[in-house]
């Protein structure tokens, strides 16, 4: 009985560990990234990283997706993650999009979160394939040290790894961090590295398992406007009269090292060499062309600091709040335009009418905590519908103007986290009857109507309260 007992329990341990590696052997990827080059932009405010995978499949089946990796610490800043394949060569050569997905993942270790790209044809064992992905990060830059005065430059730290965070085994890897200068306090170094001017160069380096991280931190000079728009509200107003009315109300902050001391005015305006390099006095925005009826004004009033630049292909007005914006100081301003109608509200082939705009903010190099885009259509608009390229939260509103009955149907679409390549077209549809259009000409006349036909009896009508002799 005992010999039984114990052969049993040997056989059972036996089918354990055979389950053990069997899992272990059909859970293990059939990707090995082959080559991987990362190249991180830390020039701006803005993070922006190119990626380039050379994979192969190294399994015995299909594969229809390639897992990228991000250590939760950039995924919670992750703006946007676009990927691409190249096909054809040299001049021929096009860049195919690919879809982006986030991937659950229980087993990622250190909380990283996964996103799928999917391939436009599975890749078969042995087949390899090389993706391309690009991806922005914000507030990433951590200024350091934290309060800085006004003479002072503004240096920020910047961590990351110094190889690629990856589910899978990659062959060689090299990974480049480019910087605003070759003012650079320090940074740290994993063999090998190498530094040449505002460029430091990690590795090559060779056969990394999965979930390889190796931190490193780059401290560096960098006194570009950290200009942060905390809050954005965009009121996009269609009137088939022929108009469209742009308004632009902004909450701007200046999120790099804060201001300490007293500021002085004079040191600043004639020492602007070395006074104030980290903050910013204007700053630049991009409008549609064709512009017209611009103004710039906060709660004071309007603010004539401004430069209008018009051409066929552009307008650029270049602002200047009151005051110049330090570390942790901030203004809030109005922008307003208009727009001729028929360079943006068209017709689809199934009669319905569409407003092309543009996404996101017309701030050069800015980024947007939460923005707001409120299209108000015309009074008497039924069914509307939007079409935006990236995920948005949108709802319904009802907004009352002049002359206004029933109000207007408003599309409101509210986004976090927006960036300069958030600002791509989007669509809003929706069904209009051109007999409400008389409506507002109609109540008009009315009243006019009214007001005179009123005058008339009061003039004829006595109203006295003696007898008439």
């Amino acid at each position: 009985m005992g010999r039984t007992s114990a052969a049993m329990a040997v056989f059972l341990f036996l089918l354990l560990s055979l389950f053990s590696i069997l899992q272990l052997v059909s859970s293990s990827p059939e990707i090995r990234v082959l080559s991987a080059e990362r190249r991180i932009d830390v020039t701006a405010p803005i993070t922006r990283v190119f990626l380039t995978l050379k994979v192969e499949n190294a399994g015995t089946s299909e594969v229809s997706e390639v897992l990228l990796a991000f250590p939760p610490t950039e995924a919670e800043h992750l703006a946007i993650l676009k990927a691409s394949v190249a096909e054809g060569k040299r001049k021929k050569k096009t860049y195919v999009p690919l879809s982006v997905n986030p991937s659950e993942s229980p087993d990622a270790p250190n909380g990283a979160r996964l996103y799928s790209v999917s391939l436009r044809s599975p890749l078969k064992s042995g087949e390899a394939t090389t993706v391309e992905a690009f991806y922005v990060l914000t507030h990433l830059l951590e200024p350091f040290p934290a309060e800085i005065s006004q003479s002072e430059a503004q240096l920020v730290y910047y961590r990351d790894s110094a190889t690629l965070l990856s589910p899978y085994h990659i062959v060689e890897q090299i990974t480049s961090i480019k910087t605003p200068s070759n003012k650079v306090e320090s940074f740290t170094s994993v063999d090998p590295t190498s530094r040449v001017g505002s460029e430091l160069r990690y590795g090559p380096y060779h056969d990394h398992g999965p979930y390889s991280y190796s931190p490193v931190i780059v401290h560096f000079e960098n006194n570009n406007p950290f200009a942060v728009v905390e809050e954005l509200v965009r009121e996009i107003e269609i009137s088939h009269w022929g108009s469209l009315q742009i308004r632009d109300h902004y909450k701007l902050k200046h999120a790099g090292a804060r201001h300490k001391g007293v500021f002085s005015r004079l040191e600043y305006q004639f020492k602007q060499s070395i006074s104030g390099v980290a903050s910013f006095r204007h700053l630049l925005t991009k409008l549609p062309p064709r512009v017209h009826s611009v103004y710039y004004r906060d709660e004071i009033g309007n603010i004539s600091s401004s430069h209008l630049r018009i051409d066929s292909h552009k307008s650029e007005l270049e602002i200047e709040p009151r005051y110049p914006l330090f570390g942790g100081w901030k203004a809030t301003f109005t922008i307003g335009y208009g727009l001729p109608l028929q360079d943006f509200l068209f017709e689809s082939h199934d009669g319905r009418r569409y407003l092309n705009f543009s996404f996101g903010c017309p701030l050069i190099e800015t980024m947007v905590d939460d923005l707001t885009v409120k299209v108000i259509l015309p009074e008497g608009s039924r069914n509307p519908t939007a079409a935006v390229p990236f995920p948005v939260d949108q709802h319904l509103e009802t907004t009352y103007s002049y002359l206004d009955v029933v109000g207007r149907t408003t599309v409101v679409l509210q986004k976090r986290n927006v960036v300069p390549e958030h600002n791509i077209p989007f669509q809003v549809y929706y069904d209009f009857n051109p007999i409400f259009m008389l409506a507002e000409p109609l109540m008009l006349i009315s009243a006019v109507f009214l007001f005179f036909v009123a005058c008339i009896t009061y003039v004829h009508v006595d109203l006295s309260i003696g007898k008439s002799s």
